[in-house]
């Protein structure tokens, strides 16, 4: 008992040298993520991912573990929920709750190789909501890839100049490079350049190429103007493409009003329709209140279609509308 109050005391005196030796220490690992919710007023939703549910409906919890060491690091990034399902559909048993997961190795200054699972450098949009204007996603996003699995090097050539280089398994295939049905010798490509905070990407396989521009630009202290351009060539005449902008205006240090305009075609792809060629035009309004960590989003949608290729409560329709109201916490 002596010794133990004795060690007690001994450690309780060495706590404030470890932590005065932390604080000279930059963070090493951290725990961040965000949870999210959500109410929509119908039951009918456009084709695109996340967000589809009707009513009172969940998005999903995200936990990101990261470590940071002088040369290498990793990280480890969990979802759970619809939103966290839809988003790693491909994986399987106890993988399925794997957004990314990889290791990295700074090679040398501006070089670092990343080994793993990591989400995709195509597009303007992304998995978290907490990176996105727009609750909803667009139909770009959609049909893109999500993540990849496999080895990239990024390259910083210059403050504005970036680069990267990678081989991957097929597209959302976060487990392994196959299910059964692809060969395991298929593989993908990809490339990026980034040049003063426009990104050219191309992605690479066997019957399938990608390429896709994202950037934008500050058109004043408080106007921001993004941009998406994709276009997929899936084998034969089959491909998908799409354009959008993202004008974004801050109105106040709390209040921040969106808008996406989004044209998307489908060649042939099943996308929009099962069969023939059709398109999409998405208008997307969504007003964005923030109050320290918390996001409050109403966001209103509204499709248009070639086709009748929507479905609402009289039956197929060529038009759809629909309410968003969306709360987000992240840390």
């Amino acid at each position: 008992m002596k010794t133990t109050k004795h060690l007690l005391v001994g450690l309780a005196l060495l706590l404030p040298l470890f932590s005065a030796i932390r604080a000279q220490e930059s963070p090493t690992f951290n725990l961040s993520g965000s949870v999210d919710t959500y109410f929509r007023t119908s039951e009918y939703a456009p084709g695109t991912s996340f967000a589809n549910l009707p009513g009172f409906a969940l998005g999903m919890a995200n936990l990101v573990f990261s470590y940071e060491g002088e040369k290498s690091g990793f990280v480890a990034d969990l979802v759970y929920g619809p939103r966290g399902a839809e988003a790693v559909f491909n994986s399987t048993g106890s993988s399925n709750i794997v957004n990314q997961l990889y290791v990295y190795y700074n090679l040398a200054d501006g070089v670092t190789a990343t080994f793993g699972n990591f989400n995709t450098f195509l597009g303007y949009e992304v998995i978290s909501p907490t990176a996105n204007f727009n609750y909803s996603t667009s139909y770009m996003f959609s049909y893109g890839p999500f993540s990849h699995t496999g080895l990239k090097l990024d390259f910083t050539l210059d403050d504005e100049i970036s680069a990267m280089i990678g081989v991957m398994n097929q597209t959302d295939y976060t487990d392994s490079n196959s299910d059964g049905s692809i060969a395991f010798d298929s593989y993908m490509f990809g490339a990026q350049l980034g040049v003063y905070g426009q990104y050219f990407n191309l992605l690479a396989g066997e019957g399938y190429t990608q390429v896709d521009y994202t950037g934008g630009v500050d058109l004043g202290d408080s106007f921001f103007l993004g941009v998406n351009a994709t276009h997929a060539s899936l084998g034969g005449d089959n491909s998908f493409s799409g354009v959008a902008l993202y004008p974004q205006l801050t109105l106040s240090d709390t209040f921040a009003l969106g808008l996406r305009g989004e044209l998307f075609y489908d060649k042939g792809a099943g996308i929009l329709d099962a069969d023939g060629d059709f398109d999409n035009t998405g208008l997307t309004l969504t007003g964005s209140y923030t109050s320290g960590n918390f996001t409050f989003k109403q966001e209103f949608r509204v499709d248009s279609g070639s086709s009748a290729f929507y479905s609402n409560s009289n039956g197929s329709t060529d038009s759809l509308s629909s309410f968003i109201l969306a709360a987000i916490y992240s840390f």
